[in-house]
């Protein structure tokens, strides 16, 4: 009964979503899309010509984004889930942790990346603390994998909760960037403690 009394509420609030319907409209895969948007606009992280990873991409809308706006961008899309073909993106099935993935994103790009950008969040639990917390490993683990393959002057990008483990995020990005902000675009839910930590400047 509460199972259905939520996934209702869900419903409704997807319906209400001006995000939603735009994305709708515009032929975008999901709302996230006017995430990276908004932070693009403010911060220029995606330029003609980037060669790009985007972390756990499914269903797409950020590779989307970048393939449909920008010019000779390389674009690579990894996720656990298979995803649709997007454009020209060069897609992998895994976990971005694993050596296995490891080699094919170095192999493919064959150098440094100018971007990696991450919209990856834990299938929600309902303990919203728990959630925060899982969902910043997988930032940490992200800003890590970044360290590895960013040119020195590379951009990160990731969505993080304000919670138990938000300072850590904050101090482990200033251990490896030089340059760190922290936004929350329009596009996020008012309710939601999600925000995007955009790093940038190796040290």
């Amino acid at each position: 009964m509460k199972k259905n009394k939520i996934s209702k509420e869900w419903i409704n609030k997807q319906r209400r979503d001006i995000y939603v319907r735009k994305s709708k409209q515009e032929g975008y895969r999901s709302r996230a899309v006017y995430k990276l948007q908004e932070i693009n606009n403010k911060y220029k992280i995606v330029k003609n010509g980037s060669l790009i990873v985007d972390l756990g991409a499914a269903p797409g809308s950020w590779s989307q984004f970048v393939i449909e706006n920008f010019k000779n961008c390389k674009v690579l899309s990894i996720d656990l889930k298979k995803m649709e073909p997007i454009g020209n993106s060069y897609q992998i099935i895994g976990d971005f942790n694993e050596e296995n993935s490891k080699e094919q994103i170095i192999n493919y790009f064959k150098e440094k990346v100018d971007l990696v950008m991450s919209d990856m969040a834990v299938n929600t639990t309902g303990n919203k603390n728990l959630d925060s917390i899982q969902t910043s490993e997988l930032c940490l683990n992200a800003m890590r994998f970044s360290k590895e393959v960013l040119k020195k002057n590379g951009i990160f990008v990731s969505k993080i909760f304000v919670g138990s483990t938000f300072n850590e995020i904050i101090d482990e990005s200033k251990k490896i960037f030089k340059k760190n902000k922290v936004f929350k675009p329009n596009a996020s839910r008012k309710e939601s403690k999600e925000s995007f930590i955009i790093c940038s400047a190796l040290r």
